[in-house]
């Protein structure tokens, strides 16, 4: 070592101190994992967890100021089936067809593609829009723009979901936390905005472009955080773990031709974990956030009602994500038997629509919306967390990208089911 430098052979000869022994050699037992100090690694995964929802919430969070540029369309329903549709397709094939592409090269062209959809909203409406209704073009334009995004949470989410899946539960939960944060992010954002700026197009159109802008400086933070993840003690010791048993399946004959085999043995091991939260999400989806911003109305409360019920929602689910950082269920059956439980939400919020007066009153429909965002984010944090670890570490990222692919499919269905809702009320 020179000058204080650590030179290429140093840095793997460092490296090389983080591996486990491999199996047979005299060496001494596995030595433990290293400390993932000041909790750098975990803020890593909170993050990413963060970054790949806050586009999402971006485009739902200014349906205001879509539904005011183009009167009549059902704004937040129409992103709800772009959004999850795109981002279902790509995750089939990449489970399918490109088992073993680069998760790296994914998730950065994911970052990448999640920054040029959010910048379509600030430029169009800067060059063409200009806060003037009814330009239907722009529209469709913005549903390209969601569609996009879409693809880019396939490759984002699923590799970020499958990377945290190969260390231990803590990052899964931090991951999982992220994303609830990133809906209290620009829930915030949204309350502040509705308080300082006028509420008119002119204030509808700053909150907007606001929106877009710190998600656009958020996917740039997700895009350093990534890179500099793979540099941490922690996950190099655990993917040189996940190496040497891949390197001992291949050896076996297992891997490779067979993988069709091995992919339905790692579906078959979590479909419950998947069927669970893929429930969890048609159930949650079919009701927010359609269901809170249409259907629901508050005299005294006017347009802050809806407004209201999203931040309650979204504190909610991160409580229920924080919580298993404290207390983890480990019974992934109960988990399950808890999503299935949730389908008592439909007659639920049924009845505040159509009910005794005391339930369509704001008292009933807040509660009901605050357990709403507790159950999903624990019962996801939970089921998310148990599925990787339900296979062997060298299948761990494929499991968690089998669980995002039944995330996704119960988001489809339930942006599809959130239409009976218009139905009901037509």
């Amino acid at each position: 070592m020179a000058g204080g430098e650590l030179t290429p052979s140093d840095a793997e000869a460092a490296e090389e101190m983080l591996l486990p022994p491999p199996a047979g050699s005299d060496e001494p037992a596995a030595r433990p994992p290293p400390a993932d100090r000041l909790g750098i690694g975990y803020l890593i995964f909170f993050t990413l967890g963060a970054g790949f929802l806050v586009p999402w919430n971006a485009f739902i969070t200014a349906v205001d100021y879509f539904s005011y540029l183009y009167p009549g369309a059902p704004v937040d329903r129409v992103f709800s089936v772009a959004y999850m549709v795109s981002c279902f397709i790509p995750l089939v094939l990449i489970v399918l067809c490109f088992p073993k592409s680069s998760a790296p090269a994914r998730i950065n062209t994911g970052l990448s593609l999640f920054t040029l959809a959010l910048l379509v909203v600030p430029v169009m409406d800067t060059a063409y829009v200009k806060g003037v209704p009814g330009l239907y073009g722009a529209f469709d334009v913005t549903v390209a723009a969601t569609v996009l995004c879409g693809v880019a949470d396939a490759l984002v989410q699923g590799g970020v979901i499958g990377f945290a899946g190969e260390l231990p539960e803590r990052y899964m939960q931090a991951v999982v936390a992220g994303t609830a944060a990133s809906g209290v992010l620009v829930s915030a954002l949204r309350v502040i905005t509705k308080a300082v700026y006028p509420q008119d197009a002119h204030g509808l159109r700053k909150s907007a472009i606001l929106y877009f802008v710190v998600s656009i400086v958020v996917m740039v933070i997700c895009v350093v955080c990534y890179n500099l993840a793979y540099k941490l003690p922690v996950v190099v010791y655990y993917k040189n773990i996940k190496k040497r048993a891949e390197k001992a399946e291949e050896d076996g004959g297992i891997y490779g031709s067979t993988w069709r085999s091995t992919l339905w043995s790692i579906v078959g091991r979590v479909k419950w974990h998947g069927i669970g939260v893929a429930l969890i999400y048609a159930i949650t989806l079919s009701i927010f956030p359609g269901y809170i911003t249409e259907d629901v109305h508050s005299e005294s409360l006017k347009d802050w009602y809806p407004i209201m019920l999203i931040t309650a929602y979204n504190v909610f689910d991160l409580l229920g994500k924080s919580v298993p950082a404290v207390y983890s269920l480990q019974n992934a059956n109960i988990a399950v038997a808890g999503s299935f439980a949730r389908l008592l939400f439909y007659p639920l919020f049924y009845g505040c629509l159509h009910g005794p007066s005391f339930f369509r009153t704001e008292f009933p429909v807040t509660i009901l919306t605050c357990l709403l965002g507790l159950t999903n984010g624990y019962l996801t944090c939970i089921l998310m967390t148990l599925a990787p670890k339900a296979v062997p570490i060298q299948h761990s990222e494929t499991a968690g990208i089998v669980i995002v692919l039944f995330l996704v499919t119960g988001l489809v269905i339930g942006s599809f089911v959130a239409w009976f809702w218009v139905i009901d009320n037509g």
